[in-house]
């Protein structure tokens, strides 16, 4: 089992930042693959970011441009860099792992899930 534990969400202004963190423990793998996804009120979940066990990323295209996301593996820790935030990004933020992805990242269905972290940007 791997236990997931975000940080770093917050109420911030539009066109501020954050900084989520996932660190993953438990089982540890010597990689991951760790995507971040969000859900706003009344919304479906949908994926933000995916970087894979070989460091290929892909993001969703309402985030492209702002958002970075990274690993350290040797921590067990992703990263999301969220720049130039508006109100649409306001959600729940949740981070997601697996040893392993395939091709397709933004497809992936994750087996191990974080608790969440409430971001919420103001106008």
């Amino acid at each position: 089992q791997v236990q997931l534990v975000e940080s770093g969400g917050g109420s911030v202004q539009s066109g501020g930042s954050l900084r989520l963190s996932c660190v993953a423990s438990g089982h540890i793998y010597s990689s991951y693959c760790m995507g971040w996804f969000r859900q706003a009120i009344g919304k479906e979940r949908e994926v933000v970011a995916v970087i894979d066990q070989d460091g290929n990323i892909k993001y969703a295209d309402s985030v492209k441009g702002r958002f970075s996301i990274s690993q350290n593996n040797a921590k067990n820790t992703s990263y999301l860099q969220m720049n130039s935030l508006g109100p649409e990004d306001t959600a729940m933020y949740y981070c997601a792992a697996d040893p392993f992805c395939g091709r397709w990242l933004l497809l992936h269905e994750f087996n191990y899930w974080g608790q969440g972290t409430q971001v919420t940007v103001s106008s």
